[in-house]
């Protein structure tokens, strides 16, 4: 069946159902769960512009600070992972476009199912099936589990 579950992770409320639903998953299969949670790159302008500010952050780099924020997540969804008694659970960060970077991150290690929220945090993704969602399920032959 299912032996190594990719569930992306955001910190939303729709990526919270999709790591229940996940690790639901892996405790039938005895699998393995791999959470990833993806940040953006965002150029000089993007950084300008954001409401993070360099004050907000050590380094004054709005890279580092949505870095140290997919960090924060990506520990906090092992964590949870393991509370919902899910034992064999890792977790990463990249940086990248969202759907490509999780699509391509389960094809290299092998993953053989991508669970995904249906809503994340993206602004204006998420007031439709989205972007991100929506790009997984058409960019990978690995079966995808949208919740």
């Amino acid at each position: 069946m299912f032996n190594k579950i990719l569930v992306a992770f955001d910190g939303s409320k729709g990526a919270e159902g999709a790591l229940i639903k996940a690790a639901d998953l892996c405790k039938l299969t005895q699998g393995e769960l791999v959470v990833l949670t993806v940040y953006r790159h965002h150029s000089v302008l993007e950084a300008s512009l954001s409401m993070v500010r360099g004050a907000d952050t050590k380094s004054g780099n709005l890279d580092d600070a949505m870095r140290a924020a997919s960090r924060e997540a990506a520990e906090y969804a092992k964590a949870r992972a393991k509370e919902l008694g899910v034992s064999n659970v890792h977790a990463f960060i990249k940086g990248g476009p969202s759907a490509r970077t999780i699509a391509s991150f389960a094809k290299e290690n092998g993953c053989d199912l991508i669970v995904v929220g249906s809503r994340g945090l993206g602004a204006t993704e998420g007031y439709m099936l989205g972007s991100v969602s929506h790009k997984v399920t058409s960019i990978t032959s690995i079966p995808v589990l949208v919740v």
